[in-house]
């Protein structure tokens, strides 16, 4: 595909994911036990800002469902998606491969970890941030972990980064299940929610604190996004070009980390966001980092908006791990991709 074909489907696919968004949030506000038109979804908020536009919910209750109960799940839903869908398209830069995922290489499981250990422990040091902190640790210890292990003869192998992510699954399940061993009926069951991944518990509190994460992180990953196209053209060249690429990493490490403590600190763990997003926004606008990464923030945003509607909506006064939604169509598309950088890599025997 030429550089002026892309040049022209980047400000388009900006606008039409932002577009997106904002429809399907709306949808995704009105759709429920309460059914609210997207009409008077849209005249609440605009009551809100003091635009006394269209007319409030009419069904009983509507108000409080909306800014009660759907708004924070679907703003939360956003920011989930958002920092998932950046951070997978951060750590596919500075690994240089597009199989690496928070939640395939074990950062979301070991920001569980870290998230589970503070449930276990009752530590609540730093307030409403204690959990994100947490998590946010368990995340960077993790993905420093993949990080040196996954390096060999001064590069990142696809194969290596998998097994490695593999291993690291398996160790942070298994702390899991010990610490859901140790702990009381309770911490089971809070624990158990972070296996499945669920907006069940979203409000504006976690709005409040997993915002400024998402904010922080794509802020500094936009700063790198020059460096990591540099990056993408191998460590030799980017030094060559002045890149420090081993601080970018370093950096970078901290930023996914920081990204997948704000997803995993208040829905669990939701995994392939980070994979597929990533790779279809590539697909349409190419690898330029200055795009890739905002896009995939809303791509992101967008797919778990839509999956948290069908897990809530689906099964009818019940609701479905968000968690085993994505799975079901991550898989496939992992096993997918697996194969096709395989055939582009000729074989890795």
């Amino acid at each position: 595909m030429t550089a002026p074909v892309l040049a022209n489907r980047r400000p388009l696919l900006l606008t039409g994911l932002a577009g997106t968004l904002l429809v399907v949030g709306v949808v995704a506000a009105g759709s429920g036990q309460v059914q609210i038109a997207p009409a008077e979804v849209v005249a609440s908020v605009l009551h809100r800002l003091g635009l006394e536009i269209g007319a409030l919910p009419t069904a009983p209750h509507g108000e409080n469902a909306l800014w009660i109960v759907r708004f924070p799940r679907v703003v939360l839903a956003a920011v989930v998606g958002a920092s998932l869908g950046c951070a997978g398209a951060v750590m596919q830069g500075i690994f240089g491969n597009p199989l690496a995922e928070p939640g395939v290489i074990g950062v979301s499981s070991g920001a569980a970890v870290g998230a589970a250990l503070a449930i276990v422990t009752g530590i609540s040091a730093l307030g409403g941030w204690t959990l994100a902190a947490a998590a946010f640790v368990g995340g960077l210890v993790t993905t420093y972990l993949v990080y040196a292990l996954s390096r060999a003869d001064g590069r990142t192998e696809v194969v290596t980064l998998v097994l490695t992510g593999i291993a690291v699954n398996a160790v942070a399940g298994a702390a899991i299940g010990l610490l859901m061993f140790v702990t009381d009926a309770a911490g089971v069951q809070a624990i158990a929610f972070w296996n499945l991944g669920s907006l069940a518990q979203a409000n504006w509190n976690a709005v409040a604190v997993a915002l400024p994460c998402l904010v922080v992180g794509l802020t500094a990953a936009l700063a790198s996004a020059g460096k990591l196209d540099l990056l993408a053209l191998g460590e030799r060249s980017a030094r060559h070009l002045g890149v420090d690429v081993e601080r970018l990493r370093i950096r970078m490490i901290i930023v996914t980390a920081l990204l997948g403590a704000a997803a995993v600190a208040f829905t669990g763990v939701i995994s392939f966001i980070g994979l597929v997003v990533p790779h279809l926004v590539r697909m349409v606008a190419g690898p330029g980092h200055r795009v890739l990464l905002p896009a995939s923030a809303l791509g992101g945003a967008v797919v778990v908006i839509a999956a948290d509607l069908a897990a809530r909506t689906l099964v009818e006064y019940q609701e479905l791990p968000l968690g085993v939604l994505t799975a079901v169509v991550g898989g496939p598309a992992f096993f997918w991709l697996l194969r096709r950088t395989r055939r582009r890599a000729g074989g890795w025997g």
